[in-house]
C-alpha cells in the first residue's frame, strides 16, 4: 500500500493511511462458519471472495505515432483483445474463453505467454482458468490476486493490467483478464518492451 494521507476538512487533522484495513478484521474461527453466497451449501463465500475496495487508477493509452510524436517512451503493446460471455451461473468460464479468442486473435499459442494476471473477485475464477487452460499455477497471479491485493471495482482491469507488465520482463507476452459481470469476460494480451 502506497502511504496516503488524507486531511479530514473539518479539523484539518492528517489521517495516515499506510496499512490495509481488511486484514485487520481477518477472524480465522469465523471463516468456516460463513455461508455461501450464491447456493446452498456452495463454496463461495465472503472469505474466499475479493474485498471491495476504493482505489484510481489510470492508464495512458495511444498509438506508436503518437507515442513518438509526444516523447513517450512505452512500456508495453497491446497485441489483442477480446469479449467473451456464457451463462452467468457459469461467470468463472467466461474468462477463459475470452482469454482463448484474444490469444487467437493474437495467433499466439497458450505456451508461449509468460504470465497471467486474472482477476479473483472470486477466488474460483483464476483456479477455473488454470484447470481449464492447463496453467501452471506458479504463472498465474504471481504476486497475488484480489483477495489478497482488494478489488478496487472500476479500477480492477487497470489495475491487474498494469501489475502484469510491470510484473513480466522484456519481450515477454503476458494476458490479463476479468469478468465483466453477467457472465462476461475481457482479456488483453500484451508485450512488454525493453525499458
Amino acid at each position: 500500500i502506497v502511504y496516503v494521507p488524507i486531511t479530514n476538512k473539518k479539523t484539518g487533522a492528517v489521517v495516515k493511511i499506510f496499512e490495509d484495513e481488511e486484514i485487520k478484521k481477518f477472524n480465522p474461527e469465523k471463516m468456516t462458519k460463513i455461508s455461501s453466497a450464491f447456493i446452498p451449501d456452495g463454496t463461495i463465500t465472503a472469505a474466499n471472495a475479493s474485498k471491495l475496495s476504493d482505489g484510481a487508477s489510470a492508464l495512458v493509452l495511444t498509438s506508436k505515432d503518437e507515442a513518438k510524436r509526444l516523447a513517450l517512451e512505452p512500456i508495453a503493446k497491446i497485441i489483442s483483445f477480446a469479449d467473451a460471455a456464457c451463462d452467468p451461473v457459469d461467470f468463472g468460464l467466461a474468462p477463459v474463453h475470452a482469454i482463448r479468442k484474444a490469444l487467437a486473435l493474437a495467433d499466439i499459442n497458450i505456451s508461449d505467454v509468460s504470465m497471467f494476471e486474472i482477476n479473483e473477485a472470486f477466488s474460483v475464477v483464476p483456479l477455473v482458468c488454470m484447470r481449464e487452460l492447463k496453467l501452471d499455477h506458479s504463472i498465474v497471479n504471481v504476486h497475488g490476486g484480489a483477495v489478497s491485493l482488494g478489488h478496487p471495482v472500476g479500477a480492477s482491469g487497470a489495475r491487474i493490467l498494469t501489475h502484469l507488465i510491470h510484473a513480466l520482463e522484456p519481450h515477454q507476452v503476458g494476458v490479463a483478464a476479468i469478468c465483466n459481470g453477467g457472465g462476461a469476460a475481457t482479456a488483453v494480451v500484451v508485450v512488454k518492451f525493453e525499458s
